[in-house]
């Protein structure tokens, strides 16, 4: 629930148990427009005692929830598709406000967040058991069952849509869930609560908690009631969350960082490669998990590329959110544009810089800095093996097939991969030998969900998206019916 104040900044509740409340403690924090630095809105500081709060409320509305038939959860989130798209206009303003994401962007990611609701709704009449084949006068039969209650924690590049990946899938299963946003992004999936009664979605199923990792975050991964935790952020916090998970041995899904390498062999389409590089790297102002920040590009069109590449990035357009004109907006937040800033200083020393490097001299305000190419880098390079989250690429020359091979998979992450040619044969040679959880090829950042998404190495473990999503919220039970009616025979 929100409402608004004269000087236009709305005042948020959390969401528990079907009802708007204030923090425990009665503290709320600023969320920030990051194209004017300005404050658009007050949101709850919950901490472990809310997070206990909607714990409970969750375990509760579990018991039901679980037995809600397939059907029904199918149509509740159908409904909840319906109102999306109803919305849909409204909500891409909210979160291109909110995270300084274009808003050409921002209505493609809502118009995924419904299509996201759908599937699921589809898929929870689908999840079938099995007939297992044992050597005895028995019936085996395997059956699947939902988990529990979920921890959901939402990163802020793609709110709303990353709310849907956890929530759509938990929902189809018949888990319930305890959602934290991001305290940067909290505003459209408090505005998505706002219809959960009128879809028909009982109170205690999905409850939302704003706050900070530390106070918020870090208690719902230890609850001792929560079956499952999905994360989806960086891998420092992951690593966190894995040991805070082993004490209670819940489930965990970690969709973390990544430093993905864009191969650009000669024989590839040049413009069309060209076009794919840059939008690998600059797309959502590189606040993106999988973009593809690693350019590697083979020696024999090295130059001619790095000279394309610089000049079409030189237009980019740099403008505020709302305007629909605009390519990049201004990062998330001043802690993320002083973590990049620090990054285009590093990569002076570290490499050639071919354009930008710095910040855009247009606007007196915001949280803007420049679309950065940087040249002849070395793999071993901070800018080459530290994931950015910022407009900022790394360009690395290649001699051949095998040469490629080893630089891309010289890195810890392992969440994307994409591979340029034209020649087919090359192409699956490369997709088979890259230690990646998603290879495009000739294309880049395509996202369905129908199709698996996650990473290998430290870019985690566990799939989101497709039938895999569903599978990381439901618990297999093997059942045996002996059809022996003479006794055992023990005795």
């Amino acid at each position: 629930m929100a409402t608004s104040t004269q000087s236009d900044v709305r005042t948020y509740k959390a969401f528990i148990n079907g009802e708007w409340t204030d923090s425990n403690s009665r503290k709320t924090f600023p969320v920030y427009d990051p194209s004017t630095e300005a404050v658009i809105a007050e949101v709850p500081d919950c901490d472990a005692a809310d997070v206990n709060v909607a714990v409970s409320a969750a375990k509760n509305a579990f018991e039901t929830w679980s037995q809600t038939t397939a059907q029904e959860r199918g149509r509740v989130l159908f409904r909840l598709a319906e109102r999306i798209r109803k919305e849909a206009g409204g909500l891409a303003e909210l979160e291109s406000r909110n995270g300084g994401k274009p808003i050409v962007e921002a209505e493609y990611d809502i118009a995924d967040v419904a299509t996201c609701f759908e599937y699921y709704g589809g898929l929870a009449t689908k999840i079938t058991g099995h007939v297992n084949p044992v050597p005895d006068n028995a019936l085996s039969l395997s059956l699947k069952e939902p988990v529990g209650v979920a921890g959901q924690i939402i990163p802020w590049n793609y709110p709303l849509l990353m709310a849907a990946w956890k929530l759509a899938p938990a929902l189809a299963a018949g888990c319930t869930c305890v959602l934290k946003p991001a305290e940067q992004t909290p505003l459209t999936v408090l505005e998505m609560a706002e219809w959960f009664g009128d879809i028909g979605l009982p109170h205690g199923v999905v409850n939302i908690i704003t706050g900070f990792g530390d106070t918020a975050g870090a208690p719902l991964v230890s609850h001792p009631d929560v079956n499952k935790i999905a994360f989806t952020g960086s891998a420092e916090v992951g690593k966190k969350i894995m040991r805070a998970a082993a004490d209670s041995v819940k489930r965990v899904t970690l969709e973390l960082g990544g430093k993905s390498p864009n191969i650009f062999f000669a024989d590839a389409d040049f413009e069309a490669a060209i076009d794919g590089a840059l939008f690998g790297v600059f797309i959502n102002q590189g606040e993106v998990c999988s973009a593809g920040s690693r350019i590697l590009v083979e020696k024999k069109i090295y130059s001619k590329f790095v000279d394309a590449m610089t000049e079409k990035a030189k237009r980019i357009k740099l403008g505020p959110p709302l305007n629909r004109d605009t390519k990049m907006g201004p990062l998330v937040s001043k802690e993320q544009y002083d973590r990049v800033r620090a990054y285009q200083d590093i990569g002076k020393r570290e490499a050639k810089v071919a354009t930008g490097g710095g910040v855009p001299k247009a606007f007196g305000k915001g949280y803007y800095v420049e679309p950065t190419i940087f040249y002849d880098v070395d793999n071993s390079a901070r800018i080459a093996r530290e994931e950015i989250f910022g407009p900022v690429a790394t360009v690395i020359p290649f001699d051949d097939e095998k040469d490629a091979i080893r630089i891309a998979n010289d890195s810890p992450y392992g969440l994307a991969a994409a591979v340029w040619s034209r020649d087919i044969y090359k192409a699956l040679r490369m997709v088979k030998s890259l230690r990646a959880g998603i290879v495009w090829v000739n294309h880049m950042q395509p996202t369905y969900v129908e199709a698996p998404w996650g990473g290998y190495k430290q870019s985690g473990f566990g799939r989101e998206l497709g039938p895999w999503g569903i599978e990381e919220y439901l618990e297999t039970k093997q059942v045996h019916i002996n059809l022996n009616e003479q006794p055992i025979g023990w005795y």
